[in-house]
């Protein structure tokens, strides 16, 4: 398209937020304009949350509170705070996008309503419950080629889906990955009380999110093997809250076709991260989570935690900003997506 692509944010919380303080710093600012946000909370909670963030500090401009609207760098953004997508005029939006950031919508029954409401097109911040509830599950990098223009539901995956695809694509190539299992450590989420109350019927997340490391159900595996269907069979996975507010890792160990060294390992890494520079990056310094805070990667691999154990056995520890990287891997699908229409 010619003129800027005109998006809406549906969901106005974590992701929502990243996402349009990501564009305002990102290169395709100029390819893209938000125009609207539908969100529940109040208009003046929103402008400060918008301005001030605990995790990615002071908005690097200026976002003010207007009349049913946020006024980012001068520009209206237009806010409603319905409920259900029946009650937001989209149609009048003339949006050529819709970003689905809430995370209440999994089934194509209840994406299907932003169609039917108006939206052409919708991206989720989340996967489907199942590959048939969207017409396209893209993980930036490695099958974002497949997107053909003709779809009206895309996922974006997982921030740890983004994560571990590109790695374990890179290793299935070069070795042949004959069992993997994931370990993510994962920053605690909204889903999790700050000291122990009725939050969830997973007993666990009914627990502090600040004074435990609290083991959770994830379906990390599935989407793996989602998006590299020649993994089928033979990915495991597991996940745990650590309590942080932000940067995941993954701990990942697989058996590989062939012995390697550890030294080889990384040099396959290091080659592979220069090969995609705003995807991968590597790194072997002493490092500690908060050093990717804010980090736009999808994967930093820390080279200096690689073991191999011979039979094939290695061990691969990879950083990622769950925030930051997945909200920068909406904007780049987007834009794929919008070069196809």
């Amino acid at each position: 398209m010619s003129r800027p692509l005109r998006l809406a944010i549906n969901g106005y919380g974590r992701i929502g937020r990243c996402v349009l303080r990501a564009l305002y710093e990102s290169p395709l600012k100029d390819r893209f304009q938000i125009v609207a946000i539908n969100e529940p909370a109040d208009l003046a909670t929103m402008a400060y949350l918008s301005q001030f963030d605990s995790t990615h500090g002071i908005f690097p401009g200026k976002v003010e509170q207007g009349v049913d609207c946020l006024i980012v760098n001068g520009k209206e953004v237009k806010v409603s705070h319905a409920r259900t997508p029946e009650d937001v005029d989209w149609k009048s939006l003339n949006i050529d996008m819709l970003l689905e950031c809430s995370g209440h919508y999994s089934t194509r029954n209840d994406i299907q309503r932003f169609i039917d409401a108006g939206c052409p097109r919708v991206l989720v911040s989340h996967p489907g419950n199942s590959a048939a509830d969207v017409d396209y599950t893209v993980v930036f990098g490695i099958n974002d080629t497949g997107l053909s223009g003709q779809e009206s539901i895309v996922s974006n995956a997982s921030c740890t889906t983004n994560a571990i695809v590109p790695v374990l694509s890179i290793l299935n190539e070069a070795y042949g990955v004959d069992h993997t299992f994931l370990t993510t450590l994962h920053s605690v989420m909204n889903d999790q009380p700050l000291i122990d109350g009725y939050h969830h019927a997973d007993l666990r997340r009914t627990r502090s999110a600040m004074q435990s490391i609290v083991p959770v159900a994830t379906g990390l595996a599935q989407g793996v093997e989602r998006l590299l269907p020649q993994l089928a069979g033979k990915v495991q996975a597991k996940a745990i809250r650590v309590p942080i507010l932000n940067v995941s890792a993954i701990d990942l160990m697989v058996k590989l076709g062939r012995d390697i060294s550890a030294q080889e390992l990384n040099a396959l890494l290091i080659e592979s991260a220069n090969h995609q520079p705003g995807l991968l990056a590597y790194s072997n310094n002493p490092h500690a989570s908060i050093d990717f805070n804010h980090n736009p990667h999808s994967a930093i691999i820390d080279g200096s935690q690689t073991r191999t154990n011979g039979d094939g056995f290695a061990n691969v520890f990879v950083w990622f900003d769950n925030e930051w990287g997945f909200a920068n891997r909406m904007l780049d699908v987007a834009r794929v997506w919008s070069e196809r229409f």
